[in-house]
């Protein structure tokens, strides 16, 4: 019988968090993450550089003989619920996760070191949508160079290197400089995508496709729970502070019975999404149980961040539909999160298979 899963944060955890949320207070601020969704660099590279080289956070899942900080999926969560807390726009989800988990399926240990110090972002050339079961697009592999087109690649823009699947059954390393990358209409400004053309690439083969691929959507969509814990969790603690301040009939309107109902309801959905979210990165850790906890997680954790970002919305009220407040940005991350990995009942599916029931 497999262990109860460990949902509690450890002091080390806590102190990462402190440690993430003071860098992103200083490098994430909601007016700069706004004005940067506006340029044509949406990708922050001062907050990538300090999160990477300055504090080694690409490394967590790498070895530390390769040159990572040999550290588990459990403080990788921590970072990414600090990461969706700020709807930082830096490539860690893609690189220091999914492109991560490929290469250690792979064992790459070259391009995991590169990795590992965030100087190289890499990026896996498979559509942000698809689920961890589902099948994959694949490229034609001709005398050792790729020919294709691959659509909604998340971070495509800012990868130094791409991973992509060859119709051979291989995954291929590929330079950025070799493919053309062409924005797609996103509606997550912070996390953009692309579609990644390749007409002759040159490339190296780091392993097979198949196992790399499953193992890397597999953890990032465990792992996208936490971000989106994050972001169901900033949404709630930022309703109640303005519901405390904002007064109606001379009484702040969080005193209003039907808004308390509201917003304890949401709470507790909340706390839910936590327990779901810490259970898949522990079961990610300890590989006991990983495919039915993140199946759990993944059901569960879009339809609470979403009516979180919702609820956000309608009690801020006037202000909250302005651009210059910054609940857009989660309302957008959380949606476009719903289909990221697979959508909430393609999960409920895979759990049903897993465990041995019918789904309705």
């Amino acid at each position: 019988m497999s262990a109860q899963p460990d949902l509690l944060y450890s002091e080390e955890e806590e102190a990462l968090r402190a440690a993430v949320r003071d860098l992103l207070a200083d490098h994430c601020d909601a007016p700069g993450v706004i004005a940067r969704t506006e340029s044509d660099t949406p990708h922050d590279a001062a907050a990538w550089k300090a999160l990477t080289e300055g504090m080694g956070l690409a490394g967590l899942l790498v070895p530390e003989k390769l040159g990572g900080q040999g550290a588990s999926h459990r403080e990788v969560a921590v970072v990414l619920e600090e990461l969706g807390r700020a709807v930082a726009p830096v490539p860690y989800l893609t690189s220091a996760v999914v492109a991560t988990e490929a290469l250690l399926a792979c064992g790459d240990e070259e391009l995991l070191g590169k990795l590992a110090s965030g100087r190289t972002v890499g990026a896996l050339a498979v559509g942000l949508h698809v689920a961890p079961e589902a099948a994959f697009a694949a490229v034609r592999v001709e005398d050792g160079r790729l020919y294709g087109e691959l659509t909604g690649i998340a971070d495509a823009a800012a990868a130094d290197v791409l991973l992509v699947p060859g119709d051979d059954g291989g995954l291929y390393a590929v330079e950025a400089g070799a493919v053309s990358v062409t924005p797609q209409v996103s509606f997550d400004l912070t996390r953009p995508l692309a579609t990644v053309t390749l007409d002759g690439a040159a490339a190296r083969r780091v392993g097979d496709a198949e196992p790399a691929v499953r193992r890397a959507l597999r953890a990032g969509a465990g792992l996208l729970a936490s971000e989106q814990f994050g972001v169901a969790e900033w949404a709630l603690t930022e309703t109640v502070r303005y519901l405390k301040e904002r007064k109606q009939f001379n009484r702040p309107v969080g005193g209003f019975q039907a808004i308390k109902h509201r917003l304890a309801q949401l709470w507790l959905e909340v706390v839910n999404l936590r327990a779901a979210a810490r259970g898949a990165a522990d079961a990610l850790a300890s590989g006991e149980d990983a495919d039915v906890l993140v199946a759990v997680a993944q059901a569960y954790a879009a339809p609470v961040a979403v009516r979180a970002a919702e609820e956000a919305l309608q009690l801020h009220a006037g202000i909250g539909m302005t651009w210059e407040h910054p609940i857009h940005l989660y309302l957008k991350r959380a949606k476009a999160d719903s289909i990221a990995f697979g959508t909430a009942g393609a999960h409920r599916e895979a759990l049903g298979a897993l465990v041995d029931l019918r789904t309705p």
